[in-house]
């Protein structure tokens, strides 16, 4: 499990996941069903676990907080990265944080607080967590305006931040004024883009980008992995060969909920039985909806097993 200070070369070394929680139907969290979803993720190249909103991670409280990250990261190889996110109040994300401490953890996600909060008062929280926790923190721009791009700079320059997970959604990604000046202050190196398959390749190519999460490469970690390994080494058209693939179910996320469909769809792949998604969130159950998500899901997973066995006849 890492445990050193978050580097460049981290967010690069590996597609970032963005997982669903499988749990019990009591809210816990379900230890099989988690152990199955990282080992399939593993065994596609993907090392790097960002809990977050797809895993409900808005909804957790202190102490369920403490003992979900101790669940998750017994669960790890020596290989792979928790990222486990906090908040997203102040108050929960300090307490969360406070207990994050007795965890050998190098960072941790804070949550947006789209309500109430102001530009200004983010970076001073921000700010404030940071030096509360006692190391950098990973920031998640998903709203514009929800911190000024200086004071954002200000947070990484003085060692504050050591990563922002930038998502805010575009129409156009390659034209995008917040994500551009956040790189000509900062450069690319700690900004992750965040919103999946269907912005990476204009991210990259017009911006510089390195790293990015990925939600339905939970489904298709080899896939996701082909995604940025093209990517960082100039094959654009094979990027997007393989984003194509992952374009259906992104379509599903879009249309209906990013993380319900998710949810549904690592179960509907037959990777893990993932159960209730705890707090303020339903599982989907819309018998209509439900065969499309299983559709799109087994179709994505079936091109994952296609993809891994070429892999592995390449190397035969």
């Amino acid at each position: 499990m890492k445990t050193t200070p978050v580097t460049p070369a981290d967010l690069r070394a590996s597609v970032i996941a963005v997982p669903p929680m499988p749990r019990n139907a009591d809210g816990s969290a379900f230890i099989d069903g988690n152990k199955r979803l990282l080992d399939h993720m593993r065994s596609g190249g993907v090392t790097s676990y960002m809990y977050g909103g797809n895993a409900n991670f808005y909804n957790l409280g202190v102490k369920e907080f403490d003992a979900v990250v101790g669940a998750l990261s017994s669960l790890l190889s020596d290989d792979d990265w928790l990222i486990p996110s906090v908040g997203p109040d102040y108050g929960k994300a300090a307490e969360q944080l406070d207990l994050l401490r007795d965890h050998p953890l190098p960072t941790a996600m804070v949550l947006p607080l789209r309500f109430p909060s102001s530009p200004g008062g983010v970076a001073t929280g921000l700010r404030k967590l940071a030096e509360r926790y006692g190391k950098p923190l990973i920031t998640y721009m998903k709203d514009e305006g929800y911190i000024a791009e200086a004071d954002m700079a200000a947070l990484v320059k003085d060692g504050c931040v050591c990563a922002i997970k930038y998502a805010i959604v575009r129409d156009n990604p390659r034209e995008d004024h917040v994500l551009a000046s956040l790189v000509d202050r900062l450069g690319t190196d700690l900004i992750i883009s965040g919103i999946g398959e269907r912005p990476v390749i204009d991210h990259f190519e017009v911006f510089g980008l390195r790293s990015f999460t990925s939600g339905s490469g939970c489904v298709a970690p080899a896939l996701a992995n082909r995604i940025r390994e093209a990517l960082l080494h100039g094959h654009n058209d094979i990027a997007e060969q393989a984003r194509e693939l992952f374009i259906p179910l992104e379509d599903a996320r879009d249309a209906f909920s990013p993380i319900r469909v998710l949810h549904s769809a690592v179960a509907a792949a037959g990777i893990a039985e993932t159960g209730p998604m705890g707090e303020f969130l339903a599982v989907i159950e819309e018998a209509r909806l439900q065969q499309h998500i299983a559709e799109v899901a087994k179709n994505l997973f079936a091109l994952e097993a296609q993809a891994r066995q070429a892999m592995t006849h390449t190397v035969a």
